[in-house]
């Protein structure tokens, strides 16, 4: 028997420590989503810069809000009406009635980012919760929510929201939170149902049946966790989708009740021709804040869309 022969059995008999894999040796790992997720961004420039600057604008929201009373906010002044850019210490001028636009815009943004965040939160939580049933149990369960929910989902629910807001009492910010969020987990469930029905089929899920596993926790402790990539994915892209409801409720009268700010409220003020075409440092902030935390987080939802399809390749 040759010397090279015998090396090779005795690498098959015996099984090698970590320190004695040769560095040739392929090694295939599942990639940790953290390193995937840095990966990805430092490929993507574009993401990684956008990812950056939404970290700052929401500290700064956050942290600025604090500081800012409500009464600040709502004090009406019109001897202040329309004050130009930097007149007496307004940053970014005055609004019709007298109030600082820098102030209004802090306010209106932690408003308009906290009902997108609440709303994606109720929305996420009932699609995944009814996805996951769907897609695990099938049968009868499965038929009848999914008829549910195509009927759901031809629903013009913009002007049904219209129409709730319009006739529910004791309105404020949670009855819209709620109302939104009624017409927010269609498109969730339907994700996580298809994401189940194909996780159901898999040699892990038969084994830990096979195990006598409850359903519980195969759900819970072996199917969800392998979904958390899907569900970060959507929870960013569903975000900044609610952030645009919420501003077109409030631009069209219909969203936050009336003395609370909005992002929406703010822009509606270019429905005046004189100020859309005199005054733009009235609308144009709220407008241009917009535009940079929905683009940016579109950027970043593509990120996290290609680290999860990177983790269903490698995984």
């Amino acid at each position: 028997m040759s010397e090279k022969q015998e090396k090779n059995e005795t690498l098959v008999d015996t099984p090698r420590t970590i320190k004695e894999v040769d560095e040739k040796d392929v090694v295939v790992s599942a990639p940790s989503g953290i390193s995937t997720i840095i990966r990805e961004f430092k490929r993507d420039k574009t993401a990684l810069v956008a990812a950056i600057l939404l970290i700052v604008i929401f500290l700064t929201i956050i942290i600025w809000s604090f500081f800012i009373s409500k009464e600040t906010v709502t004090s009406v002044s019109i001897m202040d009406q329309y004050l130009t850019p930097g007149t007496d210490g307004h940053l970014l001028g005055t609004d019709e009635q007298g109030r600082d636009i820098v102030s209004m815009l802090i306010a209106s943004a932690r408003n308009s980012l906290m009902i997108a965040f609440m709303i994606t939160l109720i929305g996420q939580f009932f699609g995944i919760i009814i996805g996951t049933v769907t897609g695990y149990f099938r049968g009868i369960v499965d038929t009848i929510i999914m008829r549910i929910i195509d009927f759901w989902t031809v629903l013009p629910f913009l002007m049904i929201i219209i129409v709730l807001v319009s006739i529910v009492t004791k309105y404020n910010e949670w009855t819209l939170i709620w109302i939104i969020g009624l017409f927010s987990w269609q498109g969730t469930t339907r994700l996580i149902r298809s994401k189940v029905l194909s996780e159901a089929d898999r040699d892990y899920v038969r084994a830990s049946k096979t195990s006598g596993s409850s359903n519980f926790m195969i759900i819970f402790r072996e199917i969800l966790p392998n979904l958390a990539s899907i569900i970060i994915v959507d929870s960013t892209l569903t975000f900044a989708g609610n952030i645009g409801i919420e501003t077109t409720l409030s631009f069209l009268g219909f969203g936050l009740p009336n003395g609370t700010p909005s992002l929406g409220t703010m822009i509606s003020a270019a429905t005046d021709p004189d100020v859309l075409s005199s005054k733009p440092y009235v609308w144009a902030p709220a407008a241009l804040l917009i535009i940079v935390i929905t683009v940016g987080i579109s950027f970043v939802g593509q990120v996290l869309r290609r680290t999860a399809d990177a983790r269903q390749r490698l995984g």
